[in-house]
C-alpha cells in the first residue's frame, strides 16, 4: 500500500511560528502542532482525510480530540518529512512533492479543518520558520493517510 500525506502530530500547551521576527501562527493553551508533508501521489481526498483525522484522533488529556474540547491547531508545511537518509550522510527529498503540488493540499488540509470547526493557525509555506512549542507529555505521534 502506498502511503500518502503524513503528519507529525504533537499534543503542546502552547506553539507558535516565527517568520523574520513576526509571530505568523500561535496557538495558546491544550492543543496539537502539526508538521505535515506531502508526497506526489497525494490529493484533495487524502487532505480531507488527513483533516478528519487530525480533528478527531483522541489524544488530548483524558483521551480526548480537538473536536471534543475545541482545542486549536497549529498546522505547519514540512517537507523534510519525506526526506530519506538511508543511504550516505546527506537526505534525499526525492519523496517529497514540489512546491506547486504540496501548498494547495497543506491549505486544503487548514480549510477541511476549518469546515469541521476548528480553529487553525498555520506557518507560511516555503519560509524559513521558527517553530517554538512546549510538547504536553512529551506525546507525539505520526499520522499517515
Amino acid at each position: 500500500m502506498m502511503v500518502g500525506m503524513r503528519a507529525v502530530v504533537q499534543r503542546v500547551n502552547g506553539a507558535n511560528v516565527v517568520v523574520d521576527g513576526e509571530t505568523v501562527g500561535e496557538i495558546v493553551g491544550q492543543g496539537l502542532c502539526v508538521l505535515v508533508g506531502v508526497t506526489h501521489d497525494d490529493t484533495p481526498e487524502k487532505a480531507a482525510q488527513l483533516a478528519r483525522k487530525l480533528w478527531s484522533v483522541r489524544i488530548l488529556q483524558g483521551e480526548k480530540s480537538c473536536s471534543d474540547t475545541a482545542a486549536p491547531l497549529l498546522v505547519i508545511s514540512q517537507f523534510t518529512l519525506y526526506g530519506d537518509a538511508r543511504k550516505g550522510r546527506r537526505p534525499t527529498w526525492n519523496a517529497a512533492a514540489p512546491g506547486g503540488v504540496a501548498e494547495p493540499l497543506v491549505d486544503e488540509v487548514v480549510a477541511q479543518l476549518r469546515k469541521l470547526g476548528a480553529h487553525v493557525e498555520t506557518g507560511r509555506f516555503g519560509a524559513d520558520m521558527k517553530v517554538s512549542l512546549t510538547n504536553d507529555g512529551p506525546f507525539t505521534v505520526l499520522i499517515e493517510v
